[in-house]
């Protein structure tokens, strides 16, 4: 579990398919000394397991359907930067939000305006998962704890501030630009209670909760 707070930037050394999964080489000079075989790390939002460390680079796997559902399929290639973050320990403080690592699908950037503090506009390719965003609510956008300005039917918008700009990858973003997405886990457990509810009889469904 992460908080969506990220820790530094790394770069993407080497890329190879080895058999059902994918292996990554890290340079994250910052965090990798510190980091534990096993270990999770949020990798531009998707959690993956260190195999090897050393104080410059570490090793991650991506299993097969983690790279169909992120836009690392599409465009990690060696020199891509990413956004790091290692997992949260229960003492922590959780400055962000809950994020799992768990991305959800990807999204396209459909513009960015504004100077200074700036706002993002995002197309999900997978509209359905738009019933997990709203207003004021939180998403990550490779693995960056954000807050939801508008939620339409179509597409949603989050601010940056110069501060997240300075330390994530999304300084690099421009139209057309895909992002891994996470929705907000309670947005999540509310579609799909609601999706639920809809096939049954509400009162019937309510008082099943609380039996």
């Amino acid at each position: 579990m992460f908080t969506g707070l990220i820790e530094t930037i790394g770069t993407i050394r080497k890329f190879s398919r080895k058999g059902t999964y994918y292996s990554l080489m890290i340079e994250a000079e910052k965090i990798s000394g510190d980091l534990t075989i096993g270990q999770s790390v949020s990798v531009s939002g998707a959690c993956l397991t260190v195999t090897r460390n050393d104080d410059r680079t570490f090793d991650a796997e991506i299993m097969n359907e983690t790279f169909k559902r992120t836009w690392f399929g599409r465009s990690l290639t060696p020199n891509t930067r990413v956004n790091l973050e290692r997992a949260m320990k229960l003492t922590d403080r959780l400055d962000g939000h809950l994020v799992l690592g768990h991305v959800d699908g990807v999204a396209s950037l459909r513009e960015i305006r504004g100077t200074g503090t700036k706002e993002a506009v995002f197309i999900p390719e997978d509209k359905s998962l738009l019933s997990g965003i709203v207003s004021k609510g939180s998403v990550a956008i490779d693995g960056v704890s954000l807050t939801v300005i508008d939620a339409g039917d179509f597409s949603f918008s989050v601010g940056l501030i110069p501060e997240t700009l300075s330390a994530t990858t999304l300084s690099s973003l421009k139209a057309g630009s895909f992002i891994n997405l996470e929705t907000d886990i309670l947005g999540k457990y509310i579609a799909r209670l609601t999706g639920h509810s809809k096939n049954n009889n509400n009162d019937e469904y309510l008082a099943s909760l609380l039996s």
